[in-house]
């Protein structure tokens, strides 16, 4: 029976989360098709299954953090999968009813597994895709009632005590067995992993899911409620609104990655960074223009593009710029490509995928790319490759209202410019040697680089020449 082991998606990961099965125990699948979405140090990532047939074990739970190389998934023969497939009959619901409420009348003997008994008898039934459709026979829905109806306190009434998603008998006869259904938690995997990093009891949880299940606020709750108590002397009033004190947020995946590596690059190259303010009106209405070309109606035009633009040109004048530091051989690599990073803020943390290439790119094929890029970035999918390789990376902070910044450099590059909010302010604009005060469109650019091998005369060469092109998009012509 083949085992699935974690792969190594990217460049030399050591270990992802499960962050969600896309099949269950049961399910026939075929090679290529999607079992699994993880979470590495980078990205969200589909796992395709390299085998095809009867999922037999998940081996990891949802919400588990596993080394790559570790066995995540079984998956049997196809021949298995085939005979799997065909439904076995089920046995008659009052017959299943009686041997459940009453194990001494089936025949069992003391210390029997009622479970493994049950699953025997009514032979290999092949459980359905979550989410499916399929409605359950007459036979299957009369047995679920009476074995809900037979344990569940207050008789056939009762609430069910099973997920929908999970097989009947197996679930409730397990309880019988092991514990009162009074006592049954009910919690999703990563829940009970977040219960167990906090050394919170779920039975000692409130809960406020769907079937009476517990949620992680229903876990962090307890576990504040637990920190107040060990070290507060007498009770605390309760917060307006029923606010928490505080939420505590795990670190792992992409901000465990993105953690690291600002503070490894923080601390080992020396940051310096220089500003410069631009009239950009010309950027402005230059973009306009743009937005009615045919070539650039399908693709989002923005003043960043004409940055981005900007800055491949610059490289070329000072291509420095487009470096990176080797400590180990003592070398300064220059690169002869560019591969410009465009930073981009995601639910899971800050990523930076690149635009391969983008020194050969065209003003309209880079606008595509860009526009590719953040869109995939936006919705967590950005892959390792596509953030692996970056020379040059450009953070564009304006598009939340802020002027500008002082950013860390990307690790593997040599510097990072900060693009700011474009704003309508007075301008003092000079013409025929006259001076007069005008409403423009101004914006702050601000250049971080690695002082190790960027002198300052290089640095600012490269930021005046971005500056000059958005001051006057015509001067890229001398480019």
């Amino acid at each position: 029976m083949p085992e699935y082991l974690l792969p190594d998606v990217g460049e030399g990961l050591v270990e992802a989360e499960i962050v969600a099965w896309k099949v269950k125990v049961g399910d026939v699948v075929e090679i290529n098709e999607i079992v699994v979405e993880i979470e590495t140090a980078k990205s969200l990532v589909e796992l395709p299954s390299p085998y095809a047939g009867r999922v037999t074990a998940l081996l990891v739970a949802e919400g588990d953090t596993v080394q790559v190389g570790t066995p995540i998934i079984a998956i049997g023969e196809p021949a298995a999968a085939a005979e799997a497939a065909e439904p076995a009959p089920v046995a008659d619901a009052a017959e299943l009813a009686i041997d459940l409420s009453n194990p001494a009348a089936s025949g069992s003997q003391e210390g029997e597994s009622l479970v493994g008994r049950i699953k025997a008898d009514r032979g290999p039934v092949r459980r359905p895709r979550r989410g499916s459709a399929s409605p359950p026979t007459e036979a299957a829905a009369a047995t679920q009632m009476q074995v809900q109806g037979a344990f569940a306190p207050g008789g056939a009434q009762s609430q069910p005590v099973v997920e929908q998603d999970e097989p009947a008998v197996p679930a409730v006869a397990a309880r019988v067995v092991d514990e009162p259904v009074s006592e049954v938690v009910l919690a999703k995997p990563p829940v009970r992993k977040l219960a167990r990093e906090l050394g919170v009891d779920l039975a000692s949880c409130t809960p406020t899911g769907p079937h009476d299940t517990i949620t992680r606020e229903d876990v962090e709750r307890a576990a504040a409620g637990a920190t107040a108590s060990a070290t507060t002397p007498s009770p605390a009033p309760a917060r307006a609104g029923g606010a928490e004190a505080e939420t505590r947020v795990p670190v792992k995946g992409v901000l465990k990655m993105m953690a690291g590596a600002m503070v490894d690059s923080a601390f080992t190259a020396p940051h310096v960074t220089e500003w410069v303010t631009v009239d950009a009106t010309r950027t402005v209405e230059l973009v306009e223009r743009l937005r009615t070309r045919r070539e650039l109606r399908d693709v989002k035009v923005s003043p960043l593009l004409v940055l981005a633009r900007a800055a491949v040109l610059a490289i070329r004048r000072t291509p420095e710029i487009n470096s990176w530091w080797d400590e180990a051989a003592q070398e300064v690599v220059v690169k002869h490509h560019v591969n410009l990073g465009i930073a981009a803020a995601t639910p899971r943390g800050l990523v930076v995928p690149n635009v391969k290439g983008a020194q050969d790119l065209g003003l309209a094929e880079l606008a595509q790319a860009l526009q590719e890029l953040t869109a995939t970035a936006r919705e967590g999918r950005t892959q390792p490759a596509e953030m692996a390789g970056g020379t040059f990376t450009i953070t564009n902070v304006g598009v939340f209202g802020v002027d500008a910044g002082t950013p860390i450099i990307n690790p593997g590059e040599s510097a990072i410019l900060c693009f700011g909010a474009i704003r309508k302010q007075p301008w003092v604009v000079t013409e025929g040697g006259e001076d007069r005060i005008e409403v423009r469109h101004v914006t702050t650019l601000a250049l971080s680089f690695d002082h190790r091998h960027i002198d300052g005369e290089k640095g600012s060469r490269f930021l005046a020449d971005v500056a000059g092109i958005l001051e006057d998009p015509a001067s890229a012509l001398l480019f």
